[in-house]
């Protein structure tokens, strides 16, 4: 977690730009290994988001970040392991 200044500019701009239901998964996904993630709601308000949304947005779009794990395709099940905050998602040469 690296807290950054809300840039709600920022945020409302990027908001309708979000595939959110993959944004809520990761969030799910992510929730057991990080103490601070923010409750989002299960749909995003078409309105004008509140202070409290759009800080909640700012965190887990720029202050959350993966440093070791794996990212998982959805449809291959092929784990990609990041490392140091790196994902390494080069294909092993009979995936090609």
């Amino acid at each position: 977690m690296e807290e950054s200044p809300v840039d709600r500019e920022l945020v409302t701009s990027v908001a309708s730009k979000i595939e959110y239901t993959a944004l809520l998964q990761a969030c799910q996904q992510l929730a057991p290994h990080c103490d601070d993630m923010p409750d989002l709601p299960s749909v995003l308000p078409e309105e004008q988001l509140d202070d409290g949304l759009v800080a909640a947005l700012h965190k887990v779009l720029f202050d959350i970040h993966v440093t070791k794990g794996f990212l998982v395709c959805p449809d291959t099940g092929r784990r990609f392991p990041i490392n140091d905050g790196i994902p390494n998602m080069i294909l092993h040469e009979d995936e090609v």
